[in-house]
């Protein structure tokens, strides 16, 4: 399958002011959230600071849940703990309506880049539900991996595993129950970890699967590469695909052409292959930058544009099912 993975005509250009100011003055462009300041053309391709933000999550409080919103919240079994999620409600919510859901996953904490590209593992730091939604229209929800034996949000790998899908059963059937969300249109999304988290903890089990409407995986794929954890291996990882069934994937990834020991997208693609499974519910984007990060959704870049194009047409085709009406 042909990739390519130079820059289309259509893709935005770099801050010209800010190459200007680089130029007269000799100093770094501004800082952005989720990564340091840095020139923003080096060779190879840009950084995401060459470009225009137009979207900022809001921080999330611990006031009551209400519409535009972002609050911290948990489950009544972990109310005397340090375990959390946060819950955003869209501006236009109103109580007795019901919304599609958006569950994501955060990356693995400690995390910073040679660009200084920074993931903290915090369930208040992601991004991909904001930016896939644009803040309207969705219920987003930022899930944890719950570090059962300390009482916390584990911000490095899973925690416990089974502690973990059972607190995101739970939460995405509060949630649909408590503000409106709707069962048969909850997305499950994720950066890194967070990526591999839509097969590892959304596939983990026959009942954990059947939640899920479609999925959007972002720089990474479980079963592509081995990982430090048990299961991280293909033959595990293709027993959790076979959960998968007909539903919508988008599978995004960086450009690593500064990093050449670092693995693609075609990897990606060249494990799913090796399946054998059809791929025509896959769809697959390079996202032409350097940055490991989530926080791309937050530019009004054309591979967002195709993001938010794919979750339409989820959102509009009628819900991949077995023959007995079950998620598949």
């Amino acid at each position: 399958m042909p990739v390519d993975t130079k820059p289309s005509p259509g893709d935005p250009q770099p801050n010209r002011s800010d190459e200007s100011r680089l130029a007269r003055e000799g100093g770094p462009a501004p800082a952005v959230a989720g990564f340091a300041a840095e020139p923003a053309m080096l060779p190879g391709y840009p950084c995401l600071s060459a470009y225009r933000q137009d979207l900022w999550p809001p921080a999330m409080t611990q006031e009551l849940p209400g519409a535009g919103k972002r609050v911290r919240a948990t489950l009544p079994a972990y109310r005397d703990t340090d375990v959390y999620y946060s819950l955003y409600l869209p501006p236009e919510w109103t109580p007795g309506a019901r919304y599609p859901m958006i569950v994501e996953y955060a990356g693995n904490g400690d995390y910073r880049s040679k660009h200084g590209d920074v993931c903290t593992g915090r369930v208040e730091d992601c991004s991909l539900g904001f930016g896939l939604s644009g803040g309207r229209g969705f219920i987003w929800i930022c899930l944890p991996f719950v570090d059962a034996a300390n009482g916390r949000n584990a911000t490095l790998w899973w925690g416990d595993v089974g502690a973990t899908v059972a607190f995101c059963g739970e939460a995405v059937r509060t949630v649909s129950a408590r503000f409106g969300g709707e069962p048969a249109a909850v997305f499950l999304c994720g950066f890194s970890r967070g990526a591999l988290a839509c097969n590892f903890i959304g596939l983990h089990d026959d009942e954990i699967a059947r939640l899920w409407r479609g999925f959007f995986a972002a720089s990474h794929y479980d079963g592509a590469r081995e990982w430090p954890y048990a299961g991280s291996d293909p033959g595990a990882a293709r027993v959790r695909l076979e959960r998968l069934g007909r539903r919508p994937v988008f599978v995004s990834h960086e450009i690593y052409d500064i990093e050449p020991g670092t693995y693609t997208i075609v990897d990606t693609i060249n494990y799913l292959a090796g399946t054998g499974r059809p791929l025509d519910n896959f769809r697959f984007q390079i996202v032409p930058i350097r940055n490991h990060t989530d926080r791309w959704v937050l530019y009004d870049l054309p591979a967002r544009r195709n993001l938010r194009r794919w979750l339409q047409e989820a959102m509009a085709a009628p819900p991949a099912t077995d023959g007995k009406g079950i998620p598949h």
